[in-house]
Order: C-alpha cells, then sequence, then structure tokens
C-alpha cells in the first residue's frame, strides 16, 4: 500500500501523490488499497460515477464493500488534477484543516469529477472526505446531444418547414408522447427538462399556473430571494452580470419564460396531473392530463418527475373555530399585498420565512399586524445567513463552486453547519436578545445546526430577517404565542385570559405538504406509501428519494432551492438518460 508520507512540503505534489496512489489502486481493481488511502473516520460520497447513485460510505470496510463491486464495470482512469482548474491548496473545512484537490478521471461511461480532503494521520496523507461526481455521457459534452448540424435540421427548404413549424409541431405532441413528464414548472422541473433536453431525452413540462413563471409571480407583491443571485443560476444560461444581488420574484418569474423559449422546452400551461397508474409489463406510465379549456390528454411516458415544489397542497392546520370567523382567512400562498387592509387588524399565524415576509408587509402598509408563534424559530440575519454560500465568494470558477457544494458527507456537513451557527449566533447577539426580551421562542435546530440542516431535515422553521425581527422587537408587529388563544370567534381571536382581540384578516402562513402527498392525491395512495417520506435525511445521509430512483419505477423526485436544483438535476438527468440508452 503506497501511501504517501509528509516528506514534501509542496501542497500541489502532495495532492498530486495521493492521487496517483489512488488512481494506481483503482485501475488494478484493488478495491481495499483504494479504501486504504482514506483516513480511519474518512467518507467517500459517490454521486453516479461508480455506484450510479448519490450514497455515501463512511469508513474503510464500507468504502471498500462500496467501490469493490464497481471497479470491473466503470473501469475508471486518468485520475489528474488539471491545469485548468482550481490547484491543490490548504483549507480549514468545518473545523479541520486539510488539503482540499479536484481532480478529474474517466469511467466506461462517461467524463467524472472529484474533490479530496487529505489530512494527516500516523504520518501520511490520507483522504478525509471525497466526492466522486460523474458529470457527462461519452458522446454527449458539455450535455448537448449527438451533434445534428443545423444544416440538418433547419435546411433551406423552401415552401417546407421551418425552425418555428418545428418548435410548434415538437410542442403539441399530437403524433407520440414524451419520454418524460415533468409535473410542476419552477426551478425544479425547469432545471430538469433543460438537462433532459440537451441530452436528447424528449420531455414535457406541464404546470397548472397559466403563464411560465406563475409560480413565482403571484406570490406575495414584496417578495424577493433570501441569497445571493451567484449562487442562483439555472442550468446552461446563467443570469447576466448586470442583475440585482437579490432577485425580485418577478424578475425571476420573466426569467423563467426567456429561459423556456431560450432552450426550447416543451411546456404546458393550464395542464395538471389528474391521475395516473404504472404499467409493469410496458414499462410505463400512463397518466391523464386535463387542461384549463376543459380538454384531456392521456399520455404514456416511461418517466414522470414530480417537480411540484412548494406549490403543491396548502397546509391547513386545524385551529379551533377558525371556521366561525367572519373575516377574510387566507393561506400564505394566496396573499399578495397589504394595500386593501390598510387601517384594519390582522393575524399572521406562522414565523417561518413566508409568515414573517407577510406580517412585514402587512405592517407597512398600514395595517395593524400580530404575528402567532406556533414553534421555536431560527432567526438570522439577511447578511449573516450569506455564510453558508461562502465558497462562492473564493474566487473559483462557478463549476468548481457546485461541485465543492457536493463534496460534504453529512457527517461533516453537520459539523460545518454547527459552526457557521455559532458565528452567526454571535453576529446577531443583540438581535436575538431583543427577540427574547419580547417573548419571541427561539431555536438554533436540532443539535444546533442552523437555518440549512432545519431546510434538508423539514423544509421550513427559520426566518432570514429582512426587517420583521426588528418590527417585532419594537413593537410595531405584535406578538402573539399560539398556546395563549382559546379560539377563533366571529368577530377575531379570543384568548385564555378572556380578552377577544378584533380582527379583519388571517393570513395562515404554515407551509405545504411533501410530494409524498402530492403523489398520494395524483397516483394513488399505494405509490405514496410504496415510495415513502420524500424529502429529509435517510439513514446513510442522503435527501429520501431525491435526484435518484425510487422504490416506484418510473417516477422521480426533484426540489430545492435554484442552486440545489441546478446542481442536482444534471445527475437525475443523467441516470434517466443512462436507463434511456440501456447503459443501466
Amino acid at each position: 500500500m503506497n501511501v504517501l508520507s509528509r516528506t514534501r512540503p509542496d501542497t500541489q505534489d502532495i495532492a498530486v501523490s495521493w492521487l496517483k496512489s489512488f488512481g494506481e489502486a483503482l485501475q488494478s481493481g484493488d478495491a481495499a488499497a483504494a479504501a486504504g488511502c482514506f483516513a480511519a473516520g474518512g467518507h467517500w460520497r459517490d454521486v453516479l460515477a461508480f455506484t450510479w447513485r448519490i450514497q455515501t460510505a463512511s469508513g474503510s470496510a464500507a468504502i471498500e464493500a462500496a467501490l469493490a463491486p464497481t471497479l470491473a464495470r466503470t473501469r475508471p482512469s486518468g485520475f489528474h488534477i488539471p491545469a485548468n482548474r482550481s490547484q491543490a491548496r490548504r483549507e480549514r473545512r468545518a473545523g479541520t484543516d486539510c488539503i482540499e484537490a479536484i481532480f478529474e478521471f474517466e469511467t466506461a461511461f462517461g467524463r467524472a469529477n472529484g474533490v479530496v480532503r487529505l489530512v494527516e494521520e500516523g504520518g501520511a496523507w490520507r483522504a478525509w472526505t471525497m466526492v466522486t461526481t460523474l458529470e457527462e455521457l461519452h458522446g454527449y459534452p458539455d450535455g448537448r446531444p449527438r451533434a445534428v448540424s443545423d444544416a440538418e435540421k433547419y435546411s433551406r427548404d423552401f415552401g417546407g418547414e421551418n425552425w418555428l413549424d418545428q418548435r410548434r409541431k415538437a410542442q403539441t405532441y399530437t403524433d407520440r408522447d414524451p419520454a418524460v413528464l415533468i409535473v410542476g414548472g419552477g426551478q425544479a422541473g425547469l432545471s430538469a427538462a433543460a438537462r433532459l433536453n440537451h441530452l436528447g431525452v424528449d420531455t414535457l413540462i406541464v404546470d397548472r399556473n397559466q403563464r411560465i413563471g406563475d409560480n413565482w409571480r403571484l406570490r406575495y407583491h414584496s417578495l424577493t430571494l433570501h441569497n445571493e443571485v451567484h449562487v442562483n443560476h439555472l442550468p446552461l444560461m446563467p443570469f447576466p452580470p448586470t442583475w440585482p444581488v437579490f432577485i425580485p420574484k418577478d424578475k425571476l418569474a420573466n426569467w423563467f419564460e426567456t429561459y423556456v423559449e431560450s432552450l426550447e422546452l416543451n411546456f404546458w400551461t393550464g395542464t395538471e396531473l389528474a391521475g395516473g397508474h404504472w404499467d409493469a409489463k410496458e414499462g410505463c406510465w400512463t397518466v391523464t392530463l386535463k387542461r384549463s379549456d376543459g380538454s384531456e390528454r392521456t399520455m404514456k411516458p416511461r418517466h414522470i418527475i414530480v417537480a411540484t415544489g412548494v406549490s403543491g397542497i396548502p397546509i391547513w392546520p386545524e385551529v379551533p373555530g377558525l371556521d366561525s370567523f367572519k373575516g377574510a382567512v387566507m393561506h400564505s400562498g394566496q396573499y399578495t399585498t397589504g394595500a386593501d387592509w390598510k387601517g384594519r387588524k390582522a393575524l399572521v399565524i406562522g414565523t417561518g420565512n413566508s409568515g414573517h415576509d407577510v406580517a412585514q408587509d402587512l405592517c407597512a402598509s398600514g395595517v395593524d399586524t400580530t404575528i402567532v408563534q406556533r414553534n421555536p424559530t431560527y432567526i438570522v440575519s439577511i447578511r449573516e445567513a450569506q455564510k453558508v454560500y461562502s465558497t462562492y465568494s473564493e474566487g473559483l470558477p462557478f463549476e468548481d463552486c457546485d461541485l465543492l457544494a457536493t463534496s460534504m458527507p453529512y457527517p461533516v456537513l453537520r459539523r460545518a453547519y454547527q459552526l457557521s451557527t455559532a458565528e452567526m449566533r454571535e453576529a446577531d447577539r443583540t438581535l436575538l436578545k431583543g427577540l427574547e426580551a419580547r417573548g419571541f421562542k427561539l431555536t438554533f435546530g436540532e443539535d444546533d445546526t442552523g437555518f440549512q440542516m432545519m431546510y434538508l431535515r423539514r423544509g421550513g422553521g427559520y426566518y432570514f430577517n429582512v426587517g420583521c425581527s426588528d418590527m417585532i422587537v419594537d413593537g410595531r408587529v405584535g406578538l402573539l404565542q399560539y398556546d395563549n388563544i382559546d379560539r377563533f370567534v366571529p368577530e377575531g381571536v379570543a384568548l385564555k385570559d378572556g380578552t377577544i382581540k378584533p380582527l379583519d384578516l388571517v393570513v395562515v402562513a404554515t407551509g405545504y405538504e411533501s410530494q409524498q402527498e402530492f403523489v398520494r392525491a395524483t397516483l394513488g395512495n399505494d405509490v405514496a406509501d410504496r415510495i415513502g417520506p420524500v424529502w429529509g435525511f435517510d439513514e446513510g445521509g442522503e435527501l429520501c428519494n431525491m435526484w435518484g430512483p425510487t422504490p416506484q419505477d418510473g417516477l422521480w423526485f426533484t426540489a430545492g432551492s435554484l442552486a440545489q436544483c441546478r446542481i442536482y438535476s444534471r445527475y437525475l438527468a443523467l441516470q434517466i438518460k443512462a436507463r434511456e440508452d440501456g447503459l443501466i
């Protein structure tokens, strides 16, 4: 076993020598030797490159067991640190000093990338963490299908079909069914469709809204994204460099229309998945699509990708007496602006991002506003929250940043978030003390891992402060604990101390059901029960049923932030393309 001893101080040489030892072990088919290149508590996260799955193995024995059955099939080779990418460097990640290097290699299926972090153990340099990712299939460089020249596709056949004729014909699906049906036209659906389309996989997006981008456009008037623009690009077509740091919802919605047109994505608006079933014998779904004009279309796609995200089924909590309230009641997904409620009284139930933003908008519109807290909430200032995306500010190429974003296995990611949460908590100390003084209940997440883990585990429970917390501290927005509510009455809300608070409006900002419940409503209980939970971590530290095969053949899921959708849409599309081409 040739593990590099720390005899040379040069960072690049250390990384190159480790990679040489690791690559030689793999090319010789020696999984034990390759696993020996890892530290005792090392982690290997594979994203399709060897296993065709997104999975993590921890410890030498588990790494060897995961590698061994893959080497003959994948035939990895050509391990190197390319000159045109970020060179090896010394970094501190999750509180650990390490040498971090990005490398490339080839497999029997395509081009792959990797990130290794080396630590010194027993006088030798070994891998603390490593990720390997399949980036493209052979014959499909840069995510594009095999070359068919424009001269062949759009020849100057005067009197024949031009480009526009062909686009219209492709979008109607009068003489065919798509290979992939994507349900949901937000960033998750668009990212997946863009990747599949440019791999040559016939894909149709359907969305119940009447206009592309309405999943953002129709949300509340003041909505602006909470993370910076450079994190949020969509695949294949980045935002212009003139865009603002924080993107307004309508600007993003309009970009979605531009994106669909520019990348020639097939998209049916005003269309819902009414139902469907899987035909195991034919290897396809039979689905019914209901269109807003009352017509229906039956299709037989081989794959369904559920990309409904937050545009799914609203959660309506059981609030005593709310049905007796004579004022207006709406879910935060229906809320647009507080202008119509000026001079009146409103109650917002829920203290996540939407609840706070709605309360702030109402208050700014001259509405007497109270926010109701049901559970302890994590609060972080908007600027401090950007620290979790600090990799994108390190001056590295954007593609390298995306690769680094995939590189942290769950145990290391957890520790990294604990450290960043502690830093943000200290920076926000004055704000947090002010909230506690007003009776606001704080949490820093399960095991103090903050908002990112709360998002990945449960999809919410936090707020990026853009002003509403300050309004609560100084009393402009009232605060009421849910436990102090007895019931709602026709004129407002009755509190347990006997007082009645008059109200004109109640906004319920309590989130949405998981995608499993969307499946239950459209594809039936059997399929929903078969797949199990969607989102949240499984025992291996990966998100349940996300971006990979599920227990139901032909059913896939995608969701998340714009960054997650951009990054993982690549791997979702590669898996489907590999199945379509018989590679898996």
